[in-house]
């Protein structure tokens, strides 16, 4: 049996929620300080900071192209999330950018990822005892199709797409 390409699921119950895993992820890219770094950005567009922090948020959830983020407007994702913009605004935002644009966002990723790291003590809070924590990092590739896909290569996988690093975080239960 081989499922149909005709069929796509869509969250259009108001109650529904297709990527409810954004939430943490991004109130811990508030906690870093995102936000506040994407409001520095000097893209000549009303909500920069805002429109930004949604094609990350899309990205997350697993968007590979400008229609994918789309997905932030299903269902009950108007009420987790405010301020979602539609695809056709967050490309026209997109080809904005110039090179010295690319070149804030790189530098904020670099202070987001110095934010994140002063936050590994909060989430060590689990670490009861000896304070150990267990660090799993795995490479992974999504695959993705067309011939225009930036970046998307065949490695060594042999499959088209775009190799991405998953990071996991674990922390011993603390025994009762």
């Amino acid at each position: 049996m081989k499922a149909s390409h005709k069929i796509r699921p869509v969250f259009d119950d108001p109650n529904v929620v297709s990527a409810a895993g954004l939430v943490p992820a991004l109130r811990l890219a508030e906690s870093a300080g995102l936000y506040d770094l994407l409001n520095g950005l000097t893209v000549p567009c009303p909500n920069a900071g805002l429109k930004t922090s949604g094609v990350v948020a899309g990205m997350l959830a697993g968007a590979d192209s400008i229609d994918d983020l789309n997905l932030e407007r299903h269902g009950g994702m108007g009420r987790l999330f405010a301020g979602v913009r539609a695809p056709s605004t967050l490309g026209t935002f997109l080809r904005s950018f110039t090179h010295g644009h690319v070149q804030q966002l790189d530098a904020i990723g670099a202070r987001l990822l110095a934010g994140l790291a002063g936050q590994v003590p909060g989430l060590l809070a689990g670490a009861h005892g000896e304070g150990i924590a267990f660090l799993d990092v795995d490479d992974t590739v999504r695959q993705v199709h067309g011939y225009a896909k930036q970046g998307a290569a065949s490695g060594y996988s042999g499959v088209r797409g775009l190799n991405i690093q998953l990071a996991t975080l674990t922390t011993r239960p603390r025994l009762r």
